[in-house]
């Protein structure tokens, strides 16, 4: 994946400042949501051997440009674009959410929080587009929910590496990649960074494997009812060049 998403910066010309540009806006959210009290639903933690619990995710890193400009290539010496400062970091993590019909969790006594309307899963030639799937499930969900990019309140991408998500925002606005590889007849067009990832990302709160796909629709529920949004979307690439899209649509209160 590594390598692919410096294949993926040099395919879209996506640059160095750009990537560390978008990895501390990451962060920088992150931390600002942290503080806000709006990641509600992150568990307090014991970890074996330690005397202190860990309340809230510990690898946000609010840092400048400045600093983070000085972080040597991690995979392409000496001019490559990938560092440690503008990827998910490795961390360790979990997470879980409740699925049901409607009418089974009202009987519980259970508030929804959102409906999953809609979702679709991708697969691409993981030689060159191994983490570009998000751009065809991205075009792919919302055709299947009847739905534009402008009916959208609320953005969740995974970000792997800020390399690999600006690539495929670039993909989705250019017309000839939309018209040579996904079969559109026109550029998809830009995803509106004000409603974008607002609460941090993979790149600040880490991408432990397994557990991304629940706090992306998580978050995404959560955002819309803070936002008081109506429709979601997120989506994520994903391991042999697969990906997904899912729409959610918040639960009227």
């Amino acid at each position: 994946s590594t390598l692919v998403s410096t294949q993926s910066t040099g395919s879209f010309n996506v640059s160095r400042l750009e990537q560390d540009e978008y990895a501390l806006r990451s962060h920088d959210l992150a931390d600002k949501a942290t503080k806000a009290g709006l990641l509600s639903d992150v568990l307090t933690v014991k970890i074996p051997g330690k005397s202190e619990k860990i309340s809230t995710d510990n690898v946000i890193k609010v840092s400048t440009l400045e600093k983070v400009s000085k972080n040597k290539p991690a995979f392409i010496k000496p001019n490559g674009t990938v560092t440690a400062a503008n990827s998910s970091t490795l961390t360790d993590g979990a997470s879980a959410c409740l699925i049901m019909r409607e009418d089974k969790a009202l009987a519980l006594g259970f508030k929804p929080k959102a409906y999953l309307r809609e979702f679709s899963y991708v697969a691409r030639d993981p030689k060159d587009q191994l983490l570009l799937g998000p751009s065809y499930a991205t075009d792919k969900v919302l055709k299947r929910a009847g739905l534009t990019k402008d009916d959208i309140d609320v953005f969740e991408y995974h970000e792997a590496f800020a390399g690999q998500i600006l690539a495929v925002l670039k993909a989705l606005e250019s017309e000839s990649f939309c018209k040579n590889y996904m079969g559109r007849g026109d550029a998809f067009g830009s995803i509106p960074m004000e409603k974008l990832n607002l609460w941090g990302g993979s790149l600040s709160l880490g991408h432990p494997f397994g557990a991304t796909g629940v706090r992306l629709t998580t978050m995404a529920a959560n955002r819309l009812i803070h936002e008081d949004g109506k429709f979601a979307l997120l989506a994520a690439c994903a391991a042999g060049g697969h990906a997904v899209g899912q729409i959610l649509e918040r639960y009227p209160s």
